[in-house]
């Protein structure tokens, strides 16, 4: 099993929730966080007073997958999430050692 985690622009979760969902992705756990990368942050102007936003607002997202799923989720991802500019966001795919439906107690791949 995989875990598929990217973090993307906030206006494109709704385009890559549906490129999940018509590859048969139903299950997503999306949080808003902050960050920066080469992008660096911007400055903005509040009151005539400029000042440096070092944090830019992104989506996290978390996809438990089985491995064959891996790349077809991650090329969806890289797909439904590119603007083409800076700040696009990245995909990071790790090992996930074990999943267990709480309701259940289904394990691993059953549990996805």
């Amino acid at each position: 099993m995989k875990m598929v985690m990217a973090v993307i622009k906030p206006f494109k979760l709704d385009d890559v929730r549906e490129a999940l969902s018509e590859i048969g992705i139903n299950g997503v756990t999306v949080t808003e966080v902050k960050g920066f990368g080469r992008q660096k942050g911007h400055t903005e102007l509040y009151r005539g007073a400029e000042y440096v936003v070092d944090f830019l607002p992104k989506i996290k997202l978390e996809v438990a997958v089985t491995d064959d799923q891996a790349e077809r989720v991650t090329e969806a991802i890289m797909q439904a999430a590119n603007t083409g500019k800076v700040g696009d966001g990245k995909i990071f795919v790790y090992e996930l050692g074990r999943a267990v439906r709480i309701r259940t107690g289904e394990v691993d791949a059953d549990a996805l």
